[in-house]
């Protein structure tokens, strides 16, 4: 059985696709990393992406296209190749980059990646990006409160599950890690853990709905 807890460190030294990213960083740089299935892709991940790079003066955005979300059923999850094409059609913008980089680094989960990140280019202000459907459940990632830790979290307002999320367990938790939104360009660079929750105009798709609508469309 799957659960959440602390995770092991996992080196990725001597797997030679890690050293070709296809990205580039320079020290200095406020670079967000989006991760999740992007089964399929939509518009509402492009406004989360683009509403964290606006609001918190970011660099560049990468958007970490999973092998397998742990959390999902492999049964209903198309090939990376598709999910990776289909994040390039939204991902609009020199700023926005869609990678592979977990694939390559052979990391399941978040902790795994962001250490990799890390430890490939210092110096580089690293900020976690997700929904607040995610922190909704983030309390059941592997290693959770490690990630918390290593990166400060930028979580950005979804329908339905905004005022939810903020009573999860993570929210709880890290509660006074919190930062007020006015200070959200303050957020890379400093000290983890510390997080901000980012309100505003909301974008109403979602991955489920689409996969609804087209087998919908194959029946």
């Amino acid at each position: 059985m799957w659960f959440a807890g602390a995770a092991r460190r996992r080196p990725v030294a001597g797997r030679p696709a890690a050293l070709r990213l296809g990205f580039d960083l320079k020290p200095g740089m406020r670079v967000g990393l989006y991760g999740g299935s992007f089964n399929p892709a939509h518009e509402g991940h492009a406004h989360v992406a683009e509403t964290a790079r606006r609001r918190l003066g970011l660099d560049r955005v990468i958007w970490l296209v999973s092998p397998q979300n742990p959390l999902k059923s492999g049964h209903e999850t198309a090939p990376l190749p598709a999910r990776m094409a289909g994040a390039r059609k939204v991902a609009r913008g020199r700023n926005m980059i869609v990678s592979d980089a977990e694939t390559r680094f052979g990391s399941q989960y978040t902790i795994d990646t962001l250490r990799a990140l890390k430890a490939r280019f210092p110096g580089v202000q690293f900020v976690w990006i997700m929904g607040a459907d995610s922190l909704a459940s983030f309390h059941r990632w592997r290693g959770w409160t490690q990630i918390m830790a290593e990166v400060p979290v930028a979580v950005v307002s979804r329908p339905w599950i905004s005022l939810k999320s903020r009573s999860s367990p993570a929210a709880r938790r890290f509660a006074a890690a919190r930062a007020p939104i006015q200070q959200a360009k303050l957020l890379p660079g400093t000290d983890p853990p510390r997080w901000v929750f980012l309100t505003g105009p909301l974008n109403f798709q979602s991955s489920t709905l689409l996969r609804e609508r087209m087998r919908g469309g194959r029946n």
